[in-house]
């Protein structure tokens, strides 16, 4: 009986399944819905979900059978290290935009360096879903 309330208040030690890759999954590889495959078997802190999963970009190889983390997933990358990028400051009515060159690569959201080509200082800004850098304040 008192092993059932123990159960019944930690969730995480109930049975669950898991999401594994079911070939080995290079860094940097979009993963698709053949690329995973669901486990009967609980693994603290695993990816549980396939929504979680397919359409991600793995982070580092992921072994065919070995439960995802999801560190090991990011959204897919937008910009390439060296890529030439569109790099904007807003502030209120002011608008700037220059050229720069992303110095890492990175996905929706992700805050990643970029030099600006014009002044060579390296500033640190967001990617935006059209693959622009904002730096600074936005409106």
């Amino acid at each position: 009986m008192r092993l059932c309330l123990v159960l019944s208040l930690l969730p995480g030690l109930a049975a669950a399944e898991i999401i594994v890759p079911v070939r080995t999954i290079r860094a940097q590889q979009i993963i698709a819905p053949e690329d995973v495959m669901v486990l009967d078997k609980t693994v603290p802190g695993a990816v549980s979900d396939p929504a979680d999963a397919i359409g991600q970009e793995a982070r580092r190889a992921l072994y065919a059978n070995r439960p995802i983390a999801p560190a090991d997933l990011g959204p897919p990358a937008l910009v390439d290290r060296n890529q030439a990028v569109a790099l904007a400051y807003s502030a209120g009515p002011v608008q700037i935009v220059t050229e720069g060159r992303a110095l890492s690569r990175g996905g929706l959201g992700d805050v990643i360096r970029v030099m600006n080509l014009s002044s060579r200082t390296t500033v640190a800004g967001e990617i935006t879903a059209q693959g622009m850098v904002i730096v600074g304040l936005a409106p």
